[in-house]
Order: C-alpha cells, then sequence, then structure tokens
C-alpha cells in the first residue's frame, strides 16, 4: 500500500472551521421572501391544517405577523389576499380597496422598510378558481391580459413594491410592464412566475389562498412536469418582454431547471419552496420521523446551490431563528 497514490479530500473536512473556511454556499436570511395569506373579517389568526405553522389572518392581526417578520430581520413578504366575494372576472382582483390592496397598504404604512410583494393572478378571486376569463369552458389568454394589468396597476397604486404575476399566461409579463409604465410605475419591478408547472404539490396552497378550480385542471396554461426545455423558451419570452426576476415553481423536484434557469439567464433567480414541500416536511416532522432542522435548512441550501438567489418559503421565519440560534 506504500506505493498507493489517490488525492486526500478529506484535508478539508478536518475541522467546523476549516469546513466553514472552504464552504462554497451559504444560507442567509436575505435570501428569503415569507407568504402571508390575509382574509376578510375580524380577530382571525387560523391555522390551516395542511400547513402548521402557516395562518390566515386578518387585517386586525396582520400587524403581529409583520412586526415578527420584521423583528427576525426577513427583507421581504409576498401578500395572497383572500376575498369572501368571487366572481366571474375576478373583479375583487383589481379593485382599488379590496383585500390585497387593503393588505399592502396597511404592511408599508407599519413597516415602511419591508419590501411588500404582491401576488398578481386572478385564481383566488374567481368563481371557477382559473387564472383567466372563461368562455365555453375555455381559459381565455388575450381576454385575460387586461384584467391582470389591471390588477397589478391597482396592487402598484397600493404602494407594492414589486409585481409577481404568477398565472401563466402568454404575454403577461409584456402585458403588465405596459400596464404598469403608462400609469407611471415604470420603477416597479416584475418578478415573474416564469417557469411555473402544473404540478401536485400546490395542493395545501389551493386550501390556503381557497383557489381550488371548479373543473378542470390548468394543464392548458401551467408546464408539463415532463418539460425541461419549454422552461427556458417560457424564461427567454419573459425576459424579453421585461421581467425583472424569474421564478421557477415549484422549486424541490425541479432543481435542475434552477440551475438551468440560472446558468442561460443573468437576472436575479427565484425558487419558490411551495406549499406541499413544505407540508411534507411537517408531516414527517410532527411524527418524530426526521429531524426538522437538519432537512429544512439542507433543502433550502439546495436550492441556493442550484443557482436560486433569492427564495420563497414558509419555512423563512423558522430558518432565520435556526441559522442565528434564536
Amino acid at each position: 500500500m506504500k506505493d498507493l497514490k489517490f488525492n486526500r479530500h478529506r484535508r478539508l473536512r478536518g475541522s467546523a472551521n476549516i469546513r466553514a473556511m472552504v464552504r462554497e454556499t451559504g444560507l442567509y436570511k436575505e435570501d428569503f421572501i415569507y407568504p402571508i395569506f390575509v382574509v376578510e373579517g375580524e380577530n382571525i389568526k387560523h391555522e390551516i391544517s395542511s400547513m402548521p405553522g402557516v395562518f390566515h389572518y386578518s387585517m386586525d392581526r396582520l400587524g403581529e405577523e409583520l412586526d415578527e417578520v420584521v423583528d427576525l430581520g426577513i427583507p421581504s413578504v409576498i401578500l395572497f389576499g383572500v376575498p369572501n366575494d368571487k366572481d366571474a372576472v375576478g373583479s375583487e382582483a383589481y379593485h382599488d380597496h379590496a383585500i390585497t390592496q387593503e393588505a399592502i397598504r396597511f404592511a408599508k404604512e407599519r413597516h415602511p422598510e419591508l419590501v411588500v410583494i404582491a401576488d398578481t393572478c386572478l385564481c383566488q378571486y374567481t368563481d371557477h378558481g382559473h387564472c383567466g376569463v372563461i368562455e365555453d369552458g375555455v381559459i381565455l389568454n388575450d381576454e385575460s391580459l387586461d384584467l391582470l394589468a389591471r390588477t397589478a396597476v391597482s396592487q402598484a397604486k397600493a404602494g407594492a413594491d414589486i409585481i409577481a404575476p404568477s398565472n401563466m399566461m402568454d404575454g403577461f409579463v409584456a402585458a403588465i410592464r405596459y400596464g404598469l409604465d403608462q400609469a407611471g410605475f415604470q420603477h416597479i419591478p416584475i418578478m415573474s412566475y416564469a417557469v411555473k408547472y402544473a404540478s401536485a404539490y400546490y395542493g395545501p396552497f389551493r386550501e390556503a389562498a381557497h383557489s381550488t378550480p371548479q373543473f378542470g385542471d390548468r394543464k392548458t396554461y401551467q408546464m408539463d412536469p415532463a418539460n425541461r426545455l419549454e422552461a427556458l423558451r417560457e424564461a427567454a419570452s419573459d425576459v424579453e418582454e421585461g421581467a425583472d426576476y424569474l421564478m421557477v415553481k415549484p422549486a424541490l423536484s425541479y432543481l435542475d431547471v434552477v440551475r438551468e434557469v440560472r446558468d442561460n439567464f443573468d437576472l436575479p433567480i427565484v425558487a419558490y419552496n411551495v406549499s406541499g414541500e413544505y407540508a411534507m416536511v411537517k408531516a414527517a416532522a410532527l411524527n418524530g420521523w426526521v429531524d426538522e432542522e437538519k432537512i429544512v435548512l439542507e433543502t433550502l441550501l439546495s436550492m441556493k446551490r442550484a443557482g436560486a438567489d433569492i427564495i420563497l418559503t414558509y419555512h423563512a421565519k423558522d430558518a432565520v431563528r435556526w441559522l442565528e440560534g434564536k
């Protein structure tokens, strides 16, 4: 064995400090966006059954959640409004005093430095649960764009720092960019859900947002999970149309796509650690099957390693506590 030659990689793993010195990927509180669900009513803080630790908040309880986020140093939230009244064209989505717009105003008044992102879609506002206008059972693309642009402008008027359209209609970034610019909001960036798959991982979110389709599915506008090259075409279109960020959703089962998008585009890349991914870890942790802290931090780190600059995650508050020993 004395003449055996091989590389000694373990030299760089010999102690915690040596490992820290050569660590290639880091996870920081500044990486996170925290999602919040806002509902109509009073004195509501209701845990979502399929997402332990995540709650519906009424406006009068929203402040306590925002305060906690800011105290932890998380720089950004994304707000999902859940209205009581729905109709065929999602008119509450673009009403200037609807639940999402009021939540945006409240958040910016309470914490002006907090980056408030508005989810821009129609699904939780329509009585049919789809992300666009319906005619004879068909989701109409072009007719939906005007409503999406109106929604974005209304959210920007309310004070949103970033518009995050999630609807996957063709041309949605172009329509929203045009609408914002025409309304004097040229400075508001668009965080596009550029690569959004028709995924089974969204189930708990649909409970949280009350947005389950009342017929059919979303496979005619969200992407086929089997497709990789299509993701690059979708992202390229959004870049051309004026997107400022590119999101891949879901994250965990699509880390290869996160890497592909990272390698092909120089915009900031966002990974959405979606509700189903969160729920699976929570369920396993509550049963004592996994170490929640270690599993969550390893999972989030994998998203950064794959190329994400930002992670939208329901784990954000816990992750910051674990990272900082709080």
